[in-house]
């Protein structure tokens, strides 16, 4: 088992083609997030998926959002602030994560979506008061047919200390 492959390889794609998701494929990346940890086991989470390209373009009004209109599926990612109040986006974040994994790993491309009107949001897939949206992802196939190589990272010895943060 290794899942340093797709990790390896992810990165934030802006442009799609109109091709759609094998259903299979996206029960596999909801799975993904599905079955990620939580504190205290709580899943503090709802995941919207959207289709429909008018709910699409309500959720691009975002500064960094106005591709959403041209993937073919996004994820709404909610966290329930009553469930887990001090939890519920370091539990959202990390399922939302496994996701981007395992849609690299379906040879998908994905970007996360920050920028968002959260009411406008919650407006658009009737999300209850008590769930905040988290993030959103953009799921689809590149535009240009593949992934590119990732983004250089900074080398380990950079980013890791043992012990101490010398």
């Amino acid at each position: 088992m290794d899942s340093i492959d797709p990790i390896s390889k992810r990165i934030s794609v802006r442009e799609y083609d109109s091709r759609e998701i094998p259903e299979e494929a996206l029960k596999r990346i909801l799975e993904a997030g599905r079955i990620a940890p939580s504190a205290m086991n709580y899943q503090p989470w709802k995941f919207v998926v959207v289709h429909d390209p008018s709910r699409r373009k309500a959720l691009s009004h975002g500064r960094y959002a106005k591709f959403l209109t041209e993937c073919p599926v996004v994820i709404v990612g909610c966290g329930n602030k009553k469930r887990s109040p001090e939890w519920y986006t370091v539990d959202v974040t990390i399922a939302l994560q496994n996701m981007v994994t395992q849609a690299t790993a379906e040879g998908l491309g994905s970007c996360w979506i920050g920028s968002f009107d959260e009411d406008a949001v919650k407006a658009a897939i009737k999300a209850p008061e008590d769930h905040a949206i988290v993030a959103m992802l953009a799921i689809g196939y590149p535009k240009d047919g593949k992934l590119k190589i990732a983004h250089k990272r900074k080398s380990f010895d950079e980013i890791v200390s043992f012990e101490d943060f010398s």
